[in-house]
């Protein structure tokens, strides 16, 4: 690791006051003593050599120079800890590109530059005070966290700037700026509270803007964010990771919310450890970030059905990068901003309820009544759940939710693992979008038969104009399926859900061409076949289970059920 750059670093460097950003330190004799940052301890064990420029801790046995206590204490690599140390000490990298060098130099400075003139703007704006004072932010989480305003003006920044003789060229580079279609030069950010978004170093790289109310027209997004720059990277960069990682490192746990609000309130209300994505959603970077401080992780999105789609994603990108993850949900309130505007300690209460993933998946997809467990759609619910637990990595903490899951269900241990080895995961259906009801998800998935078949009486339907066509088999259609065909008995071919809007959208492009009767009766024919066969699907499972749990009427009647099911060869009338 030694090089002539290195120890010209060192040399440039003090190694006692550059520790002391990160720890207290007191003489002993000729070298320093302080508390270890690497491990808990009461009495100081961690010694500071100046003369050697070194640091050792007796305690745990760690020790090395300047650059092994940053790569260390901020978990990046030697390349990092070198580009970040160079800077501090004024030496230019020689084998770095130094064009590609002293841009990145100068995109921090204008980024910092810009931060002040924001923070000055908002100290003379009453305007942006009263929405943080509304929103419940206290003015010292406000100058902690360094927000600011971007005035109501075109130009307010961009003037600045220019009259700083700064290049225009680079306030647009640097995501300040944006040219319109006429080649004017516009400030990016305006009438907007402006947050700053610090790299893991604590140095401004980029910003979030959000409109204020009054200001917004509807024409513009209530958040914006700065563009990618080579130094701001959304999906590798965490808001508020800079002030909140030695929490996270104590606690070994972070909290993950949506949005800066959200982190600050959490934060003022004392959430020490919490963090966010900057403007977009959880990536497998921000992982290997925090898997770096923590081993556990704690999911607290909006509450509704956006926030709890996106907290399953989470669990699942989170889980497949070894995080021991839990869901906090806010039951009467919207976020955690709301919550702790409205008291501090309804978001510590929550964060402390959390519960794990598999338990966020019960009460979302498990019905309250076990009875609604015999049919089509609570199969389906019960195999989504399954899906899940089948994907936990530990043996013993997958059979405590398999048994855990049985006591809620009543179906037998033996029985879930049974139907757990039949799901494939290419084939299970996804209810992410629309609480309950199975959807494609964000991975292309194959459509069921049963379904696709639908979907051509639906465009034959559509093309004939008769819907009538369903009057002897509407039974075999899941409940959106229904709906669907409500509306286009209505004569609608929209729906506000997106869900049903693509299917809808589907069945209009395959009704340009009409169908037969002779088809349409071989369509009928072979939904009632697939009908059959999940209905015998359901019952075997409900005879599984019935033998498990030695109920005998319940075993009489799905066997009776399923000797009385036809064979479905195509020769039984339609089942009404």
């Amino acid at each position: 690791m030694s090089s002539p750059t290195t120890e010209l670093i060192k040399n440039k460097l003090d190694i006692v006051e550059f520790l002391r950003g990160y720890m207290v330190l007191t003489p002993a004799g000729k070298n320093f003593k302080g508390l270890c940052p690497f491990h808990h301890e009461k009495s100081p064990s961690f010694m500071v050599s100046p003369e050697r420029q070194s640091w050792k801790c007796f305690g745990c046995g760690l020790g090395g120079d300047i650059f092994t206590f940053l790569m260390r204490h901020e978990n990046i690599e030697f390349g990092e800890a070198m580009r970040a140390l160079a800077e501090k000490a004024g030496v230019e990298l020689k084998h770095e590109n130094p064009a590609e060098y002293k841009f990145s130099g100068l995109l921090y400075d204008l980024n910092e530059t810009a931060k002040k003139f924001f923070q000055k703007a908002f100290a003379a704006a009453p305007i942006a005070q009263k929405y943080c004072a509304d929103r419940g932010l206290k003015k010292e989480i406000i100058e902690e966290f360094e927000i600011g305003w971007a005035p109501n003006e075109p130009e307010g920044l961009s003037m600045f700037f220019l009259n700083m003789g700064t290049a225009p060229q680079d306030l647009l580079q640097a995501g300040l700026a944006i040219k319109t279609e006429r080649g004017l030069m516009l400030d990016r950010f305006r009438g907007r509270i402006m947050f700053p978004i610090h790299n893991h170093m604590g140095k401004v790289v980029g910003f979030t803007g959000r409109i204020l109310p009054q200001l917004d027209r509807g024409d513009m997004g209530k958040y914006i964010n700065s563009p990618e720059t080579p130094i701001f990277q959304k999906s590798k960069l965490l808001y508020g990771f800079w002030k909140s990682k030695d929490a996270i490192r104590e606690k070994k746990s972070a909290v993950l919310v949506e949005g800066q609000m959200d982190f600050l309130m959490s934060y003022q209300s004392g959430v020490k450890n919490v963090i966010a994505s900057s403007g977009t959603a959880l990536t497998a970077d921000h992982l290997r970030t925090l898997h770096r401080f923590a081993e556990e992780l704690v999911l607290s999105f909006d509450n509704d059905t956006a926030g709890s789609d996106a907290a399953e994603r989470a669990i699942a990108l989170a889980e497949a990068n070894d995080f021991s993850v839990k869901v906090a949900t806010f039951v009467d309130f919207k976020d955690a901003a709301d919550a702790a505007q409205a008291d501090p300690e309804n978001v510590l209460k929550t964060f402390a309820a959390a519960i794990p993933a598999p338990e966020f998946y019960f009460r979302k997809y498990l019905p309250t009544d076990t009875a609604a467990l015999s049919d089509r759609e609570g199969l389906l619910k019960l195999r989504a759940v399954l899906e899940k637990l089948k994907d936990i990595a530990s043996p013993v903490e997958r059979d405590f939710w398999m048994k855990e899951l049985s006591r809620r269900t009543g179906v037998g241990v033996k029985v879930l693992e049974e139907e757990a080895e039949e799901i494939s995961v290419a084939t299970a259906p996804d209810y992410s979008k629309r609480g309950g009801q199975a959807e494609v998800s964000e991975k292309p998935k194959p459509v069921a038969r049963r379904d696709l078949i639908i979907e051509r009486m639906f465009a034959a339907a559509l093309s004939k104009n008769d819907f009538g066509i369903f009057d002897d088999c509407e039974d075999y259609l899941a409940p959106p399926q229904k709906e669907i065909l409500e509306i286009l008995k209505s004569g609608a071919r929209k729906s506000d859900d997106p869900a049903l809007d693509e299917t809808i959208g589907t069945i209009v492009l395959r009704a340009s061409n009409e169908s037969s009767d002779a088809e349409i009766k071989t369509l009928k024919t072979e939904l009632m076949k697939e009908y059959i066969k999940e209905r015998r699907n359901i019952l075997k499972l409900a005879v599984r289970n019935a033998e498990a749990s030695g109920n005998d009427a319940e075993l009489k009647a799905a066997l009776e059920e399923l000797k009385n099911l036809p064979t479905g060869n195509g020769d039984e009338r339609l089942l009404v």
